[in-house]
């Protein structure tokens, strides 16, 4: 009969007053200018419930829910009396330490239960939330009731909506996919929403710029789109609008160039000096003008006030992507059996990540030859700017048109340079 804890028990158990040791240093420091006798719970407190959790668990065997509502009880019972007195004499209402303390005791069952590494991370977590508490509570103070509404509409798109859509192609060619449709919707919701942040944050010339390059990490496409909207609600944001949106594409061209090295790195020979020539070229267009950009927005304007959620540029964007997704397949049949040029051109209206992967991959596996590879991706990353830069002029106007078209040539020039000395 063993009279001594096992070795992963006596582990366990200290999981249990580390977690409570956690949070109880953080009390502790907090509440360190009260007199002793004033405070609910501090240092000692918070570790010796911890451990109180890890023991109820180690005694109780298959009563150990039982066990652990009893003394849950009797503990809120004792903070109750304490809370009601401290209220009473200090005006103190705030319940955050009661709650922190019956959290210990559950955090500290948990580690015994074998949880441990989710118990002090839980641990570690509440921490930090107590010791945010001023900074939380200045955030809360700078969040406007709008950009508030913003972020639960996102989430209800985000978590509530796109989880239940069915991951599959539906209608013709079978091209319509619920779920890739709607998370292009929640993608541009949520650069909306980030662009404001920026933008408030930042100021509007830094933020905006910061909105295009954060864009071309996830679609260049969807970042200039919502960069032209917003060009047209404020013309005088055009020139900034432009520079951003410059950004974002040439973002992408770093982003291809990434995806060529990880997949097939033989493609980076001919393609590599190319894609970085008009992507370095295409940033530092941006940089040109976004330094030289004019803002002239007033700030009681309506510009001032950049929407936090704009879900009809979303909805926009996701009705583009459901068109071109059944349009791609249709124009391969009207065209007979397309190819790979037809194919890499087509797809890269909608977007050059899947084709660049696909012609890639073909290319690794000796499917076609180099210069069919390079060939099919110039054809993709053309269609693409061609569609951004109708964007732009269509959805933004011929302000924002005539930045984001001079930049893709002057872009496109510069990354011609590398491949005619290639072929000289």
């Amino acid at each position: 009969m063993e009279t001594l804890p096992a070795p992963a028990d006596a582990l366990n158990l200290l999981a249990s007053f580390a977690a409570g040791l956690v949070i109880g240093i953080e009390r502790g420091w907090n509440q360190r200018q009260r007199n002793d006798g004033e405070r609910v719970a501090g240092l000692r407190t918070f570790s010796l419930v911890g451990i109180l959790g890890g023991v109820l668990v180690l005694l109780s065997g298959p009563l150990t829910a039982w066990g652990l509502l009893g003394t849950v009880l009797g503990l809120s019972l004792l903070l109750a009396l304490a809370w009601r007195e401290t209220a009473r004499t200090s005006g103190d209402f705030s319940i955050t330490t009661a709650v922190a303390l019956l959290l210990t005791l559950m955090l500290g069952a948990a580690a015994m239960h074998g949880h441990v590494a989710v118990a002090l991370a839980a641990a570690v977590v509440v921490a930090v939330m107590l010791d945010l508490k001023s900074t939380l509570h200045r955030w809360l103070r700078l969040i406007e009731h709008r950009e508030l509404a913003a972020a639960l509409q996102l989430l209800v798109l985000s978590v509530v909506i796109l989880p239940n859509l069915p991951n599959t192609g539906l209608g013709p060619y079978r091209a319509l996919n619920p779920y890739q449709l709607w998370w292009a919707v929640v993608l541009i919701a949520g650069l909306s929403l980030a662009g404001h942040c920026a933008m408030r944050a930042a100021g509007y010339q830094r933020g905006l710029f910061l909105t295009g390059i954060l864009g071309g990490l996830a679609s260049s496409t969807a970042a200039t789109l919502s960069l032209a909207r917003l060009a047209r609600r404020e013309p005088g944001l055009s020139s900034i609008t432009g520079a951003s949106a410059l950004a974002s594409c040439a973002v992408m061209y770093f982003r291809l160039f990434i995806l060529l090295l990880a997949i097939q790195p033989a493609l980076l020979k001919t393609t590599g000096p190319a894609l970085l020539t008009t992507g370095g070229t295409m940033l530092l267009t941006g940089i040109w003008h976004w330094r030289r950009a004019n803002i002239q927005v007033q700030p009681g304007s309506a510009g001032a006030a950049i929407a936090p959620f704009d879900l009809s540029t979303a909805l926009v964007f996701g009705g583009f992507l459901g068109v071109m997704a059944v349009a791609v397949p249709a124009a391969k049949d009207a065209l007979g059996a397309g190819g790979v040029y037809t194919a890499s051109a087509l797809s890269g209206l909608l977007d050059v990540d899947a084709i660049v992967i696909s012609i890639a991959r073909i290319h690794r596996a000796s499917g076609i030859t180099d210069s069919i590879a390079v060939i099919s991706l110039s054809l993709a990353v053309f269609a693409n700017m061609a569609v951004k830069a109708g964007m732009a002029w269509v959805a933004g106007g011929r302000a924002i048109g005539l930045v984001v078209s001079r930049g893709y040539g002057i872009a496109l020039l510069a990354g011609a340079v590398p491949v005619v000395l290639a072929m000289a």
